[in-house]
C-alpha cells in the first residue's frame, strides 16, 4: 500500500516564540528531521504545510485555522491516498508508531488513544468534504478532535513505553527538556 505523509508546520509558533520548524535537531532543523522521519517509515512522498518554499510547502489558503487550515491546503493538491499525518513539533515520534498506524488503520482517521497526531488519513474527497464543510461553519468547531470525531475515527491503544514518543514542543522549556 502506498502512503504518503503530511508534516502540519504551518503554525505560528506563539508560544514556542519561533518558528519551530526551524528549530535545530539533531544537526538539521526539525522540518527536515519530520520529513525524514517519514520517508524512513516508508512515506512515498511527503508533502509540508506552510509557506516553505524550500521544502516544496504549500501556504494555508484559509488564514487562522490552525493545523486544520494547513490540513485542508495540503489535501487540495495532493492526490486520493492513505497519508501519516504528524505535527512538526514531535521529534521524539518513532517510525514503527507510523507502520503501526499504517497496519492497523481502519476508516478514514486512525490515531493512538489520547493523542489526535500522528493519524493516518484516508485522503479523498469525502474526507475533504467533512474538512471543508468544517471550515465555512464559522460557528461550528474547528479542532483535529473535531475533524476526526466527525470522520468516526478508530483509535488504537498504546503501549506506555510509547507515550514519550509522542511528546510535542510547544514552549522553549518543553524544547528544552526534549533537545536536552
Amino acid at each position: 500500500m502506498s502512503i504518503n505523509g503530511i508534516v502540519l508546520a504551518g503554525g505560528l509558533s506563539s508560544r514556542m516564540g519561533r518558528d519551530k520548524a526551524l528549530l535545530p535537531w539533531q544537526g538539521r532543523t526539525l522540518l527536515e528531521h519530520m520529513r525524514g522521519l517519514l520517508m524512513q517509515a516508508g512515506a512515498e512522498r511527503v508533502w509540508v504545510s506552510g509557506d516553505y518554499p524550500t521544502f516544496g510547502g504549500i501556504p494555508d489558503q484559509v488564514a487562522r485555522c490552525g493545523p486544520l487550515g494547513g490540513l485542508h491546503s495540503v489535501m487540495q493538491q495532493m492526490p486520493d491516498s492513505p497519508a501519516w499525518v504528524v505535527a512538526v513539533d514531535t521529534p521524539l515520534l518513532a517510525p514503527r508508531l507510523l507502520q503501526r498506524l499504517a497496519a492497523e488503520g481502519r476508516g478514514a482517521c486512525t490515531i493512538f488513544d489520547g493523542h489526535p497526531f500522528p493519524m493516518l488519513l484516508n485522503v479523498d474527497n469525502a474526507t475533504r468534504s467533512v474538512l471543508a464543510a468544517m471550515l465555512d461553519d464559522a460557528e461550528g468547531p474547528r479542532s483535529v478532535q473535531a475533524f476526526q470525531r466527525r470522520l468516526q475515527m478508530h483509535v488504537l491503544a498504546l503501549e506506555s513505553v510509547d507515550e514519550a514518543c509522542l511528546v510535542n514542543c510547544n514552549t522553549p522549556e518543553q524544547w528544552e527538556d526534549v533537545a536536552s
